[in-house]
């Protein structure tokens, strides 16, 4: 029965290939996936899985709602979004971390509002808060290291992988909030009553993870 399945978001990317691969490395593989055309739904009835590809910002959502039953999100979308699941594990990819840029020899006054551009006004709020720095938040969503090249902004939130971005650019990390990577993810009613399905896929990207590292 098609309740039986366990559905599947993927987050479109890079990401999402190599996430597929450790489900196909743990047993789950796919073959309507790799082929894809315009399909957007892919099932292997087998094995009881459906995939498919969502933005990497949508996958909590659709596992939050229950449209999924697990997915992988990056930990910077579940720390801002916050969403009603359960992080499962941490897969280990996507690493990369979440930290405040600014150009080079900056120094922040405390008597003057910092303006802080970012994709992530939550965990933006969230750090400064902690110590009661009083701040504006600037909502981009793209090119967020031009924000204070031309005195949008102080400094910046956001995603650092190489920072490569950031010192060609002449701006530099002055602080690393947390690191990231992607989590495997359940939909809570979902693990209650698919509970032992989602366990064994979780103990099989976690035998991946394992073969991976070593």
């Amino acid at each position: 029965m098609k309740n039986d399945f366990i559905n599947i978001a993927l987050p479109k990317g890079r990401l999402g290939d190599n996430v597929y691969e450790m489900f196909s490395m743990a047993g789950y593989r796919c073959p309507e996936l790799e082929n894809p055309g315009r399909k957007l739904v892919f099932e292997n009835h087998d094995s009881g899985i459906r995939y498919f590809w969502v933005k990497p910002s949508d996958v909590a959502i659709y596992v939050e709602k229950g449209a999924a039953d697990i997915g992988v999100a990056g930990k910077d979308i579940l720390l801002e979004y916050r969403p009603d699941i359960y992080e499962l594990l941490d897969v280990g990819l996507g690493k990369c971390r979440m930290a405040v840029a600014a150009p080079k020899n900056f120094r922040d006054d405390p008597r003057k509002t910092l303006r802080v551009a970012t994709k992530f006004p939550n965990v933006a709020k969230m750090h400064y808060s902690k110590f009661g720095r009083d701040i504006e938040i600037i909502k981009l969503n793209g090119s967020i290291e031009l924000a204070p090249i031309l005195g949008l902004s102080d400094v910046i939130v956001d995603i650092v992988e190489t920072g490569a971005t950031l010192r060609q650019n002449n701006l530099e990390v002055y602080e690393t909030l947390f690191e990231i990577s992607a989590r495997l993810i359940a939909n809570k009613s979902s693990y209650r009553f698919k509970g032992e399905k989602i366990k064994q896929i979780q103990d099989g990207l976690a035998a991946v993870k394992g073969a991976k590292n070593d």
